[in-house]
């Protein structure tokens, strides 16, 4: 519970930058699970109705230690989040306007964008190491796609799990 009050607490931006946090504990420190363990359980968690920190939580708080991980995980997601809108939200008139805060706001950003190209990375190298030349045509194909003609993503991801689930029935 505490790795997870701690990961929820220090993890602002959720989503992807979860990932590197429940790596670092899970994967590195604790050995729950193996690190294509944790990639399968972030799409699971992607893929399902929710936050993906929360959801992810709740995947790695199951596989350390069943259904009363599973919910504690959870509790401890949901709680320092929670806490800390009820602050900021009692005193926004005074953080809004403060340039310390707003400072320290724009370096949180920072260090999300470099969590976010680090997880983006280590994807890639796990889709790579697969050595699979479908799924690997699949990560610059998907960037053109979006960058250079705009495709929405929401379009791209269901035409790359619709080629997948089609594979998955040629290879059957």
């Amino acid at each position: 519970m505490a790795v997870n009050l701690f990961i929820s607490a220090f993890t602002f931006g959720g989503g992807y930058i979860v990932v590197p946090m429940v790596r670092r504990f899970f994967v590195a420190k604790k050995q729950y699970f193996t690190e294509d363990d944790l990639l399968d359980m972030a799409a699971v968690a992607q893929s399902t109705p929710g936050a993906i920190a929360v959801n992810l939580s709740a995947l790695a708080g199951y596989r350390a230690a069943g259904i009363a991980g599973a919910l504690i995980s959870c509790f401890a997601a949901v709680v320092p989040p929670l806490v800390i809108l009820t602050f900021v939200s009692a005193f926004y008139k005074i953080f809004i306007s403060n340039t310390i805060v707003a400072a320290v706001l724009k370096g949180m950003e920072a260090g999300v964008a470099a969590l976010m190209v680090d997880i983006i990375a280590d994807m890639c190298f796990a889709i790579l190491k697969k050595r699979s030349l479908f799924l690997s045509a699949m990560i610059p194909l998907s960037f053109v796609a979006n960058y250079v003609f705009g495709i929405n993503v929401v379009f791209i991801l269901l035409f790359c799990c619709i080629l997948c689930m089609l594979r998955v029935f040629y290879n059957r």
